[in-house]
């Protein structure tokens, strides 16, 4: 379908010349019209493939749709009836059921005719009614290239297929025809169009496995956004195709008569590949027309499987291999159900020959795709119920919709499905030789995520090949990959997401963060509102607390707690909700302005109702203060941020003057570490150090030798002989830190050391 830049009367006469069969266009004069195809020539068509077809359907829904369309045109002049007949037509050449047939022809009556869902279901039945209103509900989309509105449009998408694949293929066929008629469209509409095609729609038919519609798309596309490109990689293909003119037929003879002669009857089809194929090989390997070497590709079709492999056998030593050209897409299919053997020699005339070895049926998949399992065959299940059960391409489809149904906002989805859609695959192994499919460039966490998503979530390290390698580490083909989980992890580290490259995996680690986040609020959120009651000497049940749900707005007690701990609903709510008496406290326990501010509980290791901390690593939303941390053995009081959690700050810091106006966000705390398993907390000390050489040296050194870390450290020079050290350490406790400052007091190039109290 390429051209090259014409002029007006030539593009006239151009798009004239437009095929009754749409696979096979038949030139026409300038001056002619299309002839519409017939109502006998569409029953035959289907009857050619499907002798019990229903020809009584198809001549009513001809009927119905050529009236109900009525005088309506198309932006070329022609009758819009022409449209949904060459959609039709275009669904025989992939021998599509009558139903959907029929859904094609009536595809547009209920958006721009009078006609309604209920009259189509009365004339032709619920089934392809609800196949009309899924394709209608798709048009009224109006999918557009902004990403937001296109993303949300994608999900939209996808849902509306789930019911019923074959609306997924009435609308690729009504894509195509838009994109075969896409010269009567305003240039800038043109371009949107054609954009959209080559984002979603061809490489969603490649995904489905119907390889010749997505390279159509994909050069209609290609021949609408940059029309000089495509003229000129056309030309140098019509122009190597002229100087090699009987080079295809010498080939596909000199095959034939070397597989027959070894007992091998085979069919063997040359084709040269398409402009858009062509073009993105040059932008992707940065190479000129000439250096390409595979323009021609050989399609070898034998009876079985086993005859593939003597077929390869055959080839390979009758003509010299090209070294890494060889993959076997039979033993390892695509996931959209390809299957073949590609292998590239060097043929006749020392032309490299590109040659896909495949039997009759994988032939059939590599074609239709999809479409092939939707065969009208014995009509005992349903086209989706047979997919389900033979076609990887569908089980991607419903991955995909899977996604969608856990909430991913849209851009990300659109994101992740454009990654899955565009990208080439490699294949792994698990150590118990299951399969895995991943596009390129993922890693061992995409691995993960692939083989279950709980293993994903609590995934600790690998093997591959069996060495250990890193989570991170990218994966090759034929790599055997071995997953070490820890059931200590429930959730992995947010920082996953950024090394992730397939949807699923991003989805699935923003879901787990998500999930531990909240299961953090809400126990933070509990504990909280369990040591109200206690001090305020009430009962606390979830059965009671589940009967005020209604007067808290919310949906279930997990939602109360989670937002009594993201600090967006007080305690005192929750309370008041289960005892309508209940009566605030409104004491100065901390925050008085006047007395004793700021003082602590009178002995917080041991106050039953204070919430215990265990660090940053607990089952609990904790932060330390930002200016000096805290540590255990200084005694401490929470503070409630909304939207992070609780910040632990030592009682004598000074920053908790800022809260003494907001009572309701100071906590009762405690340290709760285990000796057994020591972790280290947050503390600053100021040193003013003598300015001379080694001196900083020294100070690292002290708390290097005392088992101290430094997280960071910055100088300002206070005068000529002294230079200030603001020194962010971590520490195990109070007395560990006391340690490290009397050992830096001790040096003499150390003037002053003092803790900072944030």
């Amino acid at each position: 379908m390429a051209y090259r830049r014409q002029s007006p009367p030539q593009m006239q006469a151009a798009t004239e010349q437009v095929a009754v069969v749409p696979t096979s266009p038949v030139k026409t004069p300038k001056a002619s019209r299309v002839r519409m195809m017939r109502q006998y020539d569409l029953v035959e068509r289907v009857r050619s493939y499907n002798p019990d077809t229903n020809e009584d359907l198809l001549n009513r829904a001809y009927v119905y749709a050529m009236k109900a369309h009525g005088s309506q045109t198309r932006a070329s002049g022609d009758p819009y009836f022409s449209h949904p007949l060459e959609v039709a037509a275009i669904l025989t050449d992939l021998k599509l059921d009558d139903a959907t047939i029929v859904a094609a022809l009536l595809h547009d009556t209920i958006e721009d005719t009078e006609a309604t869902r209920a009259e189509i279901d009365q004339i032709f039945g619920s089934e392809i009614g609800a196949l009309v209103e899924g394709l209608t509900k798709l048009k009224r989309l109006e999918l557009v290239s902004r990403e937001a509105k296109q993303a949300e449009n994608l999900r939209k998408l996808l849902l509306a297929i789930s019911d019923d694949v074959r609306v997924l293929l009435v609308k690729l066929a009504d894509r195509l025809h838009n994109m075969r008629t896409l010269e009567f469209v305003p240039p800038e509409s043109r371009k949107r169009i054609a954009e959209e095609t080559l984002d979603i729609y061809a490489p969603l038919a490649g995904r489905m496995g119907m390889q010749e519609m997505r390279e159509e798309l994909e050069d209609l596309s290609f021949r609408t956004l940059d029309p000089e490109a495509h003229a000129v990689v056309k030309q140098r293909l019509d122009a190597l195709a002229e100087r090699n003119r009987n080079l295809i037929g010498e080939i596909e003879t000199q095959l034939t008569t070397n597989l027959r002669s070894n007992g091998l009857t085979a069919k063997v089809y040359g084709r040269r590949k398409k402009p858009f194929s062509i073009w993105t090989k040059m932008e992707r390997k940065s190479i000129g027309f000439e250096q390409l070497s595979d323009i021609f590709a050989f399609r070898v079709i034998v009876s079985d499987i086993e005859a593939c492999y003597r077929a390869l056998g055959i080839v390979h030593t009758t003509w010299p291999v090209v070294p890494g050209r060889f993959k076997d897409y039979i033993s390892t299919p695509k996931q959209n159900d390809y299957r073949s053997i590609h292998t590239t020699v060097i043929g006749p005339g020392n032309q490299r020959v590109e040659l896909q070895i495949r039997t009759e049926e994988m032939h059939r998949i590599a074609e239709f795709g999809i479409a092939a399992h939707v065969l009208y065959k014995d009509g005992t299940v349903s086209p989706t119920e047979r997919l389900k059960r033979e076609s990887n391409a569908f089980a991607w489809l419903r991955s995909t919709i899977a996604i969608l149904s856990e909430g991913a906002n849209p851009e990300e989805f659109l994101e992740h499905t454009k990654l899955e859609l565009f990208h080439d695959q490699v294949f792994c192994f698990t150590p118990k030789g299951k399969l895995i499919a991943l596009p390129r460039h993922a890693n061992v966490i995409d691995f993960a995520y692939a083989v279950h998503t709980d293993v994903g979530n609590s995934a600790v390290g690998c093997k591959i090949n069996g060495k250990f390698s890193p989570l991170s580490s990218e994966l090759q083909n034929g790599d055997e990959v071995e997953v070490l989980t820890s059931e200590a992890q429930s959730a992995p580290p947010s920082a996953w997401e950024a090394l992730a490259r397939t949807g699923k995996a991003r989805a699935a680690i923003r879901r787990a963060t998500r999930t531990a986040v909240r299961d953090q609020y809400a126990g933070l959120g509990r504990r909280i509102v369990e040591r109200l009651f206690e001090r305020a000497k009430l009962d606390y049940a979830d059965d009671k607390l589940k009967g005020a749900l209604p007067r808290l707005a919310r949906n279930s007690i997990d939602d109360v707690m989670a937002a009594v701990g993201r600090g967006e609903m007080k305690a005192s709510n929750v309370a008041r909700a289960m005892y309508p008496d209940y009566k605030e406290e409104r004491g100065a326990r901390y925050g008085a302005k006047k007395g004793p501010a700021l003082k602590a509980p009178a002995d917080p290791h041991r106050s039953p109702s204070a919430i215990p901390i265990r660090g940053i690593n607990s089952d609990l939303p904790v932060h330390f203060a930002p200016n000096g941390g805290a540590v255990p053995g200084d005694r401490i009081v929470g503070i409630v941020t909304p939207g992070k959690g609780i910040t632990i700050y030592p009682i004598q810091s000074p920053a908790l003057k800022d809260f003494e106006e907001e009572p309701e966000r100071w906590l009762d705390v405690r340290w709760d570490v285990d000796d057994t398993t020591p972790q280290r907390f947050p503390a600053r000390i100021l040193v003013q150090n003598v300015n001379e050489p080694g001196s900083l040296a020294q100070v690292a050194t002290v708390i290097a030798e005392h088992d101290g870390n430094i997280d960071n450290i910055s100088m300002h020079r206070r005068s000529p002989d002294f230079t200030e050290l603001t020194i962010d350490l971590e520490v195990y406790d109070l007395k560990h830190l006391s340690a490290i400052i009397a050992q830096l007091r001790a040096k003499s190039v150390v003037a002053q050391v003092e803790r900072v109290n944030g």
